[in-house]
């Protein structure tokens, strides 16, 4: 296990619902580490079908529903993201987590941004309604017929950041909303690749996704800012009693808040 206590730890794009998820690999992570607050920067959800979640993407909600708890002492940010959209009240209801169009924090006297990076992006911003109908929806059930390693969709996944040019674009909006807002620091999600730029004295984090072979994260802290690539663990490393707790975690989902 990690000894270092992050100030924050950012994950973004699981798209829960969504074949592709590596939901039971992101909370082998948010068990892992030790952190002051945990900002899930967008995508959280493939979509607003709650039909499409599986066992494990359950199991992630609850822990973070039990992460909330403010006796825990871990402050849970949502910021949602475009495939979000219309699920602020129900993960309100759901996991008891307020959500947020964008956060923002001070740490080691730096100001920090987090904003998931639709809004940087003309295309999707200009398009939702065919991004839903003929991208979203299509994309979702393209992984239903891929293989099992999902190779094929993993690929259009990526093609479609390059052809895209995502990245670029998000980098550059992000980095022009930093200046404008005097951040420091400013973190996005959105593109599914994981990135840094420095910027006339900005730095720009994507924090890529966890629908990738190479899922990724961020982690903030007396170190600085660092992009971690998850590295998979067998079934020998996830021991009986993390299997139990998280099917405690699942049943307390079911509970209704306090």
């Amino acid at each position: 296990m990690d000894s270092h206590v992050y100030d924050t730890l950012i994950v973004s794009d699981l798209h829960l619902g969504a074949d592709m998820s590596r939901a039971r690999d992101a909370l082998f992570i948010l068990r892992q580490l030790r952190y002051r607050r945990l900002i899930l920067n967008g995508d959280i959800f493939a979509d607003l079908n709650f039909a499409r979640l599986k066992k494990e993407h359950w199991k992630f909600l609850s822990y973070i529903r039990k992460l909330s708890n403010p006796k825990r002492g871990v402050e849970v940010v949502w910021v949602e993201g475009n495939h979000d959209h219309g699920l602020i009240q129900i993960m309100s209801h759901l996991v008891g987590i307020r959500a947020y169009q964008e956060y923002r924090w001070e740490y080691q006297g730096l100001r920090h941004n987090a904003i998931h990076g639709h809004q940087f992006d003309s295309f999707g911003v200009n398009n939702v309604r065919v991004n839903c109908l003929f991208g979203t929806l299509f994309y979702l059930q393209l992984q239903k017929w891929d293989t099992k390693s999902k190779m094929l969709t993993r690929f259009l996944d990526r093609l479609n950041t390059r052809w895209l040019r995502l990245s670029t674009k998000v980098a550059a909006g992000a980095l022009a909303h930093a200046r404008h807002h005097q951040a420091s620091r400013i973190f996005c999600g959105h593109t599914h690749a994981a990135l840094h730029r420095h910027e006339d004295g900005i730095d720009y984090y994507n924090s890529g996704s966890w629908i990738d072979d190479h899922p990724t994260y961020i982690t903030v802290g007396e170190d600085g800012v660092q992009i971690h690539e998850y590295v998979a663990q067998s079934d020998e490393f996830i021991s009986g009693e993390e299997r139990s707790q998280a099917d405690g975690d699942l049943a307390e989902l079911e509970q209704p808040l306090a």
